[in-house]
């Protein structure tokens, strides 16, 4: 009876999303219930298939990192789907980075793990030597697959708002394509109770924990890059935090502000983050005091491929970053942004003196990169008339592992770790919280003001710290550029230009650079662009497909 309970509920999940083309089914979906099931290991391997669900940015919207879809890159590839974002052309019946179904996938794989698990004892297994770990492991099991479900619904909320909660239900034929259409509120509250739940019981490592063996990354016992009781907090928070922003907060409630706030304290108060002592170090890096939650990658050089200059042999340049995103690097010495005629700025060398943050982000003209410099005048190695140069004068440095070789005969590979989390963007969700909810300067009882927590960050990265004693509205804008270059390439600025509402600011603009014929160089800023805005864009539009489906679904104003 229960063979025939789990292919029926594979069957029903089938009926929800769609057509079985629209289906990953792992190894799991082609057994029975009892050969999956029936064995430890098979088990085990179910919830390392949902692990495989978490997203990475790499190149994750056709190829492309999202980063080209809003005033933080360009993709140098005009027939790059990431490019729609720019020139306005997406909608329902031609979405992008639909998530729709995969994370729906996702969901279903978690409902049907927590019902196959559910009373489960393994006692035929109570012989076995290494028994007790095993079972130590698998009481977090459940806990593990609630909290990934946490996080795949926090991927629908930010892009479309409110969706069909489906909670712990394996939906019948009848009900598959009626499922009620959730508020942004529900889906919230269901997030954060869900993050509340399992916080208490998730450990804060799995040092010591367990025999090994299911984590996505190790095959020994201490395992990392499992779910942990500070990815539950950080999700939480992180949530919190988007629901108070003006996009979701429309009446400006200073309670979900405050809540915002509480929980990026409990992160804070879990003591057992720090910043890494080198930006350098931020990313790529799979084990550090900074990093809470992230996605590691199989070895391969496919990132380094599409990024790397076209003054390298094979490499395509991809992500080209912007001017926009340069000028938002402050001066070094003053800690004032360019734009100000007291911060030391020099157009003739807009490079020397900034924030020591651009440099290992960024790669400009006169850049040092796998021994070569980096040329982007033209006719320069990296420059045009080579076909795909740089648009914007920039290439990506963030992420790129420079030990990788892509050259014929010469290539290797290494691994990549992207960050979902890591303790840095919990400081600044603080300070942003705090900020809106206290203003700069006041802690309210709880473990440091604002100020405090931005200029642990700025102090990280030997900048000016931010002043006491600012306005709120000035801190909020200060606040906002050190988010935009602290997370730059994180996928963080596509987010929040939508949650704040400030994605009008649409002009890409790049740099150009000239010899001036005694060895030095001119720059001359200018729009690459011109990107099509319109604020329903804040939200993604529900895929017309999904809602022929089920007319309960409603779709987000504008589209």
């Amino acid at each position: 009876m229960k063979k025939i309970r789990f292919i029926y509920a594979l069957i029903m999940s089938a009926v929800l999303l769609g057509s079985c083309e629209y289906l990953d089914y792992s190894e799991a979906d082609l057994l029975d219930k009892e050969d999956v099931y029936g064995e430890f290991s098979r088990m085990k391997n179910v919830l390392t298939q949902i692990y495989t669900r978490l997203p990475d940015g790499f190149m994750d919207v056709s190829g492309a990192m999202r980063s080209s879809g809003t005033d933080e890159a360009i993709h140098v590839n005009s027939l790059s789907a990431v490019r729609t974002f720019n020139d306005g052309s997406w909608n329902a019946n031609k979405p992008i980075d639909n998530q729709w179904v995969s994370m729906y996938n996702g969901i279903r794989e978690v409902n049907s793990f927590l019902m196959e698990i559910e009373g489960e004892t393994w006692e035929e297994l109570q012989y076995d030597p290494n028994y007790h770990f095993m079972m130590e492991e698998y009481e977090l099991y459940a806990y593990e697959a609630r909290l990934l479900r946490a996080f795949f619904y926090f991927e629908l909320y930010k892009r479309y708002g409110g969706v069909p909660l489906l909670g712990d239900e394996m939906l019948t034929e009848e009900n598959a394509n009626e499922v009620a259409h959730a508020s942004a509120q529900d889906v919230i509250d269901y997030i954060v109770s869900e993050c509340d739940a399992v916080a208490g019981v998730l450990p804060t490592t799995y040092i010591g924990i367990g025999g090994g063996g299911n984590d996505q990354n190790n095959s020994g016992g201490d395992q990392t890059g499992k779910t942990t009781r500070g990815f539950a907090l950080a999700l939480k928070a992180r949530t919190l935090l988007y629901a108070a922003s003006p996009l979701h907060n429309t009446d400006n409630s200073q309670q979900k502000w405050i809540d915002a706030a509480t929980a990026a304290n409990a992160v804070i108060g879990l003591g057992v983050y720090s910043l890494e002592g080198d930006y350098a170090n931020v990313v790529n890096k799979p084990v550090s005091t900074e990093l809470i939650f992230e996605t590691r990658s199989a070895e391969s050089r496919n990132f380094e491929i599409a990024n790397y200059s076209v003054g390298f042999e094979n490499g395509q340049t991809g992500t080209c970053p912007t001017q926009n995103l340069v000028d938002s690097y402050e001066m070094v010495a003053t800690g004032l942004p360019i734009s100000d005629p007291a911060s030391g700025y020099d157009a003739a060398n807009p490079y020397a003196g900034r924030d020591p943050r651009l440099a290992l982000t960024v790669l400009r003209n006169g850049s040092t990169w796998k021994g070569e410099t980096i040329e982007v005048f033209y006719g320069g190695r990296d420059a045009a008339p080579i076909p795909f140069a740089t648009l914007t004068g920039y290439y990506l440095k963030k992420y790129l592992v420079e030990s990788v070789n892509i050259e014929d005969g010469k290539a290797n590979t290494k691994r990549h770790v992207w960050v979902l989390f890591r303790y840095a963007e919990t400081l600044l969700n603080y300070a942003e919280a705090m900020n809106e909810a206290y203003g700069p300067d006041d802690a309210q009882g709880l473990s440091m003001t604002a100020t405090d927590a931005v200029n642990l960050v700025r102090g990280r990265a030997g900048m000016p710290l931010f002043n006491a004693g600012m306005s709120k509205d000035a801190f909020r804008s200060k606040l906002q550029n050190e988010r935009r270059v602290e997370l730059a390439f994180e996928d963080h600025r596509f987010w929040d230009v939508r949650r704040w509402k400030t994605g009008s600011e649409t002009n890409i603009k790049g740099m150009t650079v000239e010899q001036d014929g005694s060895g030095g160089y001119t720059y001359t800023p200018g729009t690459v662009i011109n990107r099509v805005w319109d604020d329903k864009m804040c939200l993604y539009p529900i895929p017309q497909s999904e809602i022929f489906k089920n007319s309960n679904l409603i779709q987000n104003t504008g589209w």
